[in-house]
């Protein structure tokens, strides 16, 4: 656990350092936008509840609330930095500092979920713990979306960035994911890949995972 403990300190740490570098970077989100259009016409319609995991510079806020502006966005992340960018960013949108692992005592119900590349900085039981937690806070019918680096999980290692910061980043497989949403009451709506190439000449390829709360 100490392990883990440290791996996430770390994290946050390189992330309230470069919270600006990142924005700059990935504000612009068009290469998920079918999935996110995806995930909103899934959700039901109105002044529907989102719990945004991992919010960042508020990148994927901002593209929902374009789509959608009634959407009542709750984002969190546990950078400081980040949820200062992303509340500027979002002025309709709430932000609370807050650990992804620790959604299991939120007593609130959300009607979705949103976990945009939160899965990279978990482990793989800290992944499937999540899912698990997510489905006792999702009402009925309501919609999770989670995207992550796909790889096999044995691969999960340090990577350093072109500032030379270095992040542990755990890559995950479809089969585990999928199995614990639809033991955790899912039924999957979507599945998606792109592929985009890596700095070291190699492939990434970005799994996107969207799945519906059964209504019984």
């Amino acid at each position: 656990m100490s392990g883990n403990l440290d791996k996430n300190q770390q994290a946050v740490a390189v992330f309230d350092k470069l919270a600006k570098e990142y924005q700059s970077k990935f504000m612009d989100v068009s290469l998920y936008a079918d999935t996110f259009d995806r995930f909103c016409s899934a959700i039901k319609p109105g002044k529907a509840t989102v719990l945004e995991l991992a919010c960042g510079p508020g990148n994927i806020t901002n593209y929902l609330l374009n789509r959608r502006p009634a959407l009542q966005i709750l984002g969190t992340d546990l950078s400081e930095n980040m949820i200062a960018l992303a509340a500027a960013n979002n002025p309709s949108a709430e932000f609370r500092l807050m650990d992804c692992r620790s959604i299991g005592m939120l007593d609130e119900k959300y009607d979705a979920v949103m976990c945009g590349f939160c899965l990279p900085y978990l482990s793989k039981e800290e992944a499937l713990q999540l899912i698990g937690d997510a489905s006792k806070i999702i009402s009925a019918g309501g919609i999770m979306y989670i995207s992550t680096m796909e790889d096999e999980y044995s691969n999960s290692g340090l990577r350093k960035g072109s500032t030379g910061d270095e992040i542990f980043m755990h890559y995950h497989e479809s089969a585990y994911l999928i199995k614990a949403l639809e033991e955790s009451g899912f039924e999957m709506l979507e599945t998606t890949r792109k592929e985009s190439p890596g700095p070291d000449g190699s492939t990434i390829t970005d799994l996107v995972l969207i799945a519906q709360r059964r209504r019984s």
